[in-house]
């Protein structure tokens, strides 16, 4: 078992037993990272490159007591997840790139209305109907900002195989914490590839639930929440004693004639939701970014990458070492909320940073307005026809490593 992974992850790693070692594909390893995490309802369409998710999905649900659901599309399967979530659920469902597009208005209604979900995008090259066998990283935009309005994401997005499977589990409890939707971008690549992968036993795995008004330490469930600008309100799930209330926006004020709390509703409501919403997740950072540094205290070359494309940027990191380049790698696993800070502090010592992914640019516009006053350059090295970046390609962005490379073409 990769304790690294745990590590960046901010997963206790005492007392978790591997209970076997198996060859898994990527989306093996996803639904098995879903089920560790307790998920138990399922909704879903199949589609290209992540069929295999439904199927393994139909398999395991039966075999640990939950449910799962083919719909008839994707707008039915996101509400279908949110209908489970509500009754307190863990569930999740999984598509590709024009699955996650019919899934904008369910989406939105989950991290708006504060319903836990797990949704996985498994990346293929678009736009529209795109290359359905082939990969890309084309839709982090739209991870961030899909649904309509404005309010906060949580996206992540895995590197490898066994990545894959840890990722997934703390999606669910982040999902499960934060009561919101929570996305992961995994990318056809590594749905689709097989690696050796430590299971854990899942009574030993950690896991988190949401927290419900009879919980100690939650509310009153005869009072309304809180209503600080960060709170996580007890989650009042339908068919339980408690009075469940969605989909309507209200302030907790002090009624100063009985001084008790009342709820308000209005544009004060509107204002103070949509803040909060924000700062629940923003103002609780350190607890959703997750990155890996590599030689980053003295690069003055710095790549910035995410998953399968952050493979081939560690090699050139590597090869530039060795001809004496002071190269570095952050390899971004939380994409929103972007890690600025991180990015800023990693980039202190470069005077020039590349961003390898597999579209046009998305996550170099993130880096580029993060180092706005930042004198180094920031290039970008990007495909778009679904194949892998090259580690030579990054490398012969370098001065002294294009130097190298021109003289071993002769």
């Amino acid at each position: 078992m990769d304790l690294n992974i745990l590590e960046r992850l901010k997963l206790p790693s005492e007392g978790i037993r591997v209970a076997d070692r198996r060859l898994l594909q990527g989306n093996e390893s996803i639904c098995e990272g879903a089920i560790a995490a307790g998920v138990r309802f399922y909704a879903g369409y199949p589609i290209t490159p992540c069929t295999e998710i439904a199927e393994q999905m139909s398999i395991r649900q039966a075999a640990v007591g939950g449910v799962y659901l083919q719909m008839e599309d994707e707008v039915g399967s996101i509400h279908a997840v949110m209908g489970a979530s509500l009754t307190g659920t863990k569930s999740m469902t999984a598509t590709a790139g024009p699955g996650i597009s019919l899934m904008q208005d369910g989406i939105g209604w989950a991290q708006t209305d504060e319903i836990p979900a797990l949704i996985v995008n498994v990346q293929r090259a678009g736009p529209g109907l795109g290359n359905a066998t082939r990969s890309g990283q084309m839709d982090i935009m739209q991870a961030r900002w899909g649904p309509n309005g404005d309010r906060e994401a949580i996206v992540l997005s895995p590197s490898t195989v066994e990545e894959s499977f840890w990722l997934t589990l703390k999606a669910v409890n982040l999902s499960e914490r934060f009561q919101t939707g929570v996305i992961t971008v995994p990318e056809g690549l590594v749905g689709l590839m097989r690696e050796v992968v430590d299971i854990p036993d899942y009574d030993t795995v950690p896991i988190e639930t949401r927290l419900m008004p009879d919980d100690e330490g939650a509310a009153d469930p005869s009072r309304i929440y809180d209503g600080t600008m960060t709170e996580i309100r007890p989650f009042a799930a339908v068919g339980t004693e408690h009075r469940s209330i969605n989909g309507n926006w209200m302030r907790p004020e002090t009624d100063a004639t009985h001084g008790v709390r009342m709820p308000l509703t209005g544009l004060s409501a509107q204002d103070y939701n949509i803040r909060r919403l924000h700062h629940k997740i923003t103002k609780r950072r350190d607890e959703v970014t997750f990155v890996e540094e590599v030689y980053t205290d003295d690069a003055e070359v710095l790549l910035i990458a995410f998953g399968t494309q952050a493979r081939t940027a560690r090699f050139a990191v590597d090869q530039l070492r060795e001809k004496g380049v002071k190269a570095g790698l952050l390899r971004l696993i939380t994409l929103f909320p972007f890690p600025e800070e991180i990015v800023q502090r990693a980039a202190a010592n470069a005077n020039l940073v590349i961003v390898p992914e597999m579209n046009m640019g998305q996550i170099r516009g993130e880096v580029t307005r993060v180092l706005r006053q930042h004198p180094a350059e920031i290039v970008g090295v990007n495909h778009v026809d679904s194949t892998y970046i090259e580690p030579d390609e990054i490398m012969e962005l370098v001065p002294v490593a294009a130097r190298h490379l021109e003289g071993a073409a002769v």
